[in-house]
């Protein structure tokens, strides 16, 4: 048995039916990640499937990447709500790689690097993220453009320059100031019609994006 320190993650099998001692008061973040998932990772890489994770038992590793990604996801946990899938799924992609490569020796075969998504998986992608700016699952992205998830997310940054998810936050913020613009709805009934959650989640990610808020923009327009 051994302490875990703050910071720290550790690793456990479920075969080996693992049990801990909670004795004080703590936040823990736990990922479960089946072997189904650890198959389609490495099939992706044109790696060879991983058996075993080394690890010692129990023990607590100091693994930056681990805990950095679980920071990423965060505020996800705290607003539901409000949590983009396609950022989600990315997050948990990035550690079921990492832990692939770092724990169970994975490392791609050599081979030609695809190219980005042809005109019309470009085009279905992006009438899909329009048609569902309240967040769209990049596996339903990829499935529909006959891609992987892992495989669908490369061409579609290679294509349009950016992750899907980054896409999606874009794209919300440019429906959001053609209403404004507009100016027949309120804030709030923008903020619903382009997947926020409520007017405070459009006012936070059109500041962030545009550098002022939706009051001040459309202020600025009518000077």
């Amino acid at each position: 048995m051994c302490d875990l320190r703050v910071g720290e993650s550790s690793l456990h099998d479920l075969k080996r039916e693992p049990r801990g001692l909670l004795d004080k008061p703590r936040h823990t973040l736990a990922f479960y990640l089946p072997r189904a998932a650890l198959d389609a990772i490495a099939d992706e890489a044109n790696a060879p499937r991983i058996r075993d994770l080394s690890y010692k038992p129990g023990a607590g590793v100091n693994d930056v990447t681990i805990s950095s990604l679980g920071n990423l996801l965060l505020p996800a946990l705290r607003h539901p709500d409000q949590a983009n899938p396609l950022f989600v799924g990315h997050v948990l992609l990035a550690l079921g790689v990492h832990v692939a490569q770092t724990y169970g020796g994975m490392w791609p075969v050599s081979r030609p690097v695809g190219g980005g998504l042809a005109p019309w998986q470009e085009r279905r992608a992006m009438e899909m993220i329009d048609t569902n700016l309240g967040g769209v699952l990049v596996e339903e992205l990829a499935r529909e453009c006959g891609f992987t998830k892992a495989h669908f997310s490369r061409a579609f940054s290679r294509s349009v320059g950016m992750a899907p998810h980054r896409w999606l936050m874009k794209r919300r913020i440019e429906v959001a100031k053609k209403m404004l613009r507009d100016g027949r709805l309120s804030t709030s009934d923008v903020a619903a019609a382009c997947g926020f959650c409520d007017q405070s989640h459009l006012t936070r990610d059109f500041t962030r994006m545009v550098g002022v808020s939706p009051r001040a923009w459309c202020r600025a327009l009518k000077e």
